[in-house]
């Protein structure tokens, strides 16, 4: 199996190995042994709920720094729709662009812009679609990941598009490369992520063969510099002429603001990765065939509650809301046949469809794998399937899959053990009244023969 980057990753010295991460990591990628956790790669697909719910902080996110920006001429910063609602209310956009240009971009392109495009040809998509419904969003890396492990059979009904940073990227390099001269390949673009999955999309592109982005900076590594130069507004990339977001692009930082975009027919939202699991569960059954398109956010209340933001969620919506009021009544940047022409050149379709990933192979020999599951299944049935994670394994069925694959026991199970405890302290009393022949008192049988 090739090797996936993950950006989740874990601090070790910071691990108590508490297991409160393993109960609530939807995949079962994570393990604790010998005192520490564990993340199993071929299955986590960095959606980020072990760093929220680790008390010791030590699952993070790998994202670059603004290092990298050295690695190129010209830097175009790429924030997420989200970005804009960690600030206070009295915040400005065009405070947040000048501040960009303070720590070392050239210029800043919103992803709301390129969220606007993607919006409107998927709209146009599911007017011509012939084919099974529902249609899923294609925007959330964490999520199409998910329906690569779980859910295979339902990747057909992904839209066929790019995503938002991708398309963003795209656009903001080749403007910039018009207006400066500068080389594609020497301009740098930078998305500003809410969340460490987009990091992963980023080096391990699903729908693309490479992606334009050229490197990915959390929120929780960049506010404070950012906060630091919100008075810099004067520097280059400050105007106003630079925010082209309407409310259509800038509402996809939370949940229903993308379906409200595509606006087609019947639509759904649904964040948080349990009920989107939930919702793809009852959809694999044949439900929902009457929804058109369906907007899945693994994070809770959508890219605002990302993992890597500073804000509670639910302030980080409200003021992105209080944006929307001030900013997003503009006149849209593109106008219909603009983007009537986008959708017809099918410039920004996916290249790559979104391939179905195997999680996990007993056996690379058919008739060896069928005995393995067998014992399987009969390893889960003698657990007591009471799923405590006392074990180290979120379930009993993942321990009985962690000793198949000999990297746990059955005595493992707290259960189990003391039952095996049980019976060798029965043995040692059954032992301890068996008295050899050389340790037995004699003495009677002495004084009978004397007589």
């Amino acid at each position: 199996m090739s090797r996936y980057f993950h950006s989740v990753t874990l601090d070790t010295e910071k691990c108590k190995g508490c297991t409160n991460c393993i109960k609530r990591c939807p995949m079962e990628a994570i393990r604790v042994r010998e005192g520490k956790a564990m993340i199993v790669q071929e299955r986590c697909i960095d959606c980020g709920e072990c760093i929220r719910e680790c008390p010791n902080h030590a699952k993070i996110a790998v994202t670059d720094t603004l290092e990298k920006l050295a690695e190129y001429k010209y830097n175009i910063a790429l924030p997420s729709p989200s970005f804009f609602g960690q600030f206070k209310e009295q915040v400005d956009i065009e405070d947040v662009f000048g501040a960009f240009s303070g720590i070392g971009f050239n210029e800043v392109f919103e992803v709301a812009l390129a969220a606007e495009i993607v919006g409107y040809v998927v709209h146009e998509y599911l007017k011509e679609y012939k084919g099974k419904r529902p249609i899923f969003s294609s925007a959330c890396p964490a999520v199409l990941r998910l329906m690569q492990i779980k859910f295979p059979d339902l990747l057909e009904q992904v839209a066929p598009f790019l995503t938002p940073m991708e398309v963003a990227a795209r656009i903001a390099k080749e403007e910039a490369s018009r207006k400066t001269g500068i080389p594609y390949e020497e301009i740098g673009a930078f998305f500003i992520s809410p969340c460490p999955a987009k990091v992963t999309e980023m080096r391990n592109p699903m729908t693309t063969k490479h992606s334009a982005v050229n490197g990915v900076i959390g929120v929780n590594l960049i506010y404070k510099d950012i906060i630091r130069h919100l008075g810099d507004r004067h520097l280059a990339g400050g105007g106003p002429e630079q925010q082209r977001a309407t409310k259509l692009g800038m509402a996809w930082g939370y949940v229903t603001g993308e379906s409200k975009n595509i606006d087609a027919g019947t639509t759904l939202a649904v964040s948080g990765i349990h009920n989107v699991m939930s919702l793809l569960e009852e959809i694999e059954r044949g439900e929902l065939k009457d929804v058109d398109f369906i907007e899945l956010q693994a994070c809770t209340g959508g890219c605002v509650g990302g993992p890597l933001n500073i804000q509670n969620l639910f302030v980080g919506r409200i003021r992105l809301r209080d944006l929307i009021k001030r900013y997003g009544s503009k006149e849209a940047y593109l106008d219909e046949k603009e983007l009537e022409r986008i959708y017809r050149s099918n410039r920004y379709a996916s290249t790559e469809p979104v391939e179905p990933r195997a999680i996990m192979t007993l056996d690379d020999d058919v008739s060896r794998a069928l005995m393995k599951m067998e014992r399987l299944d009969h390893i889960t049935n003698e657990l007591p399937g009471l799923d405590c994670g006392a074990c180290g394994s979120p379930s009993c069925r993942s321990l009985a899959e962690d000793i198949i694959r000999g990297i746990a026991f059955e005595t493992d199970c707290v259960i189990k053990l003391r039952e095996k405890v049980k019976i060798l302290a029965e043995e040692i009393l059954d032992l301890a009244r068996i008295v050899p022949p050389s340790m037995s008192d004699n003495s009677k049988k002495t004084g009978n023969s004397k007589h």
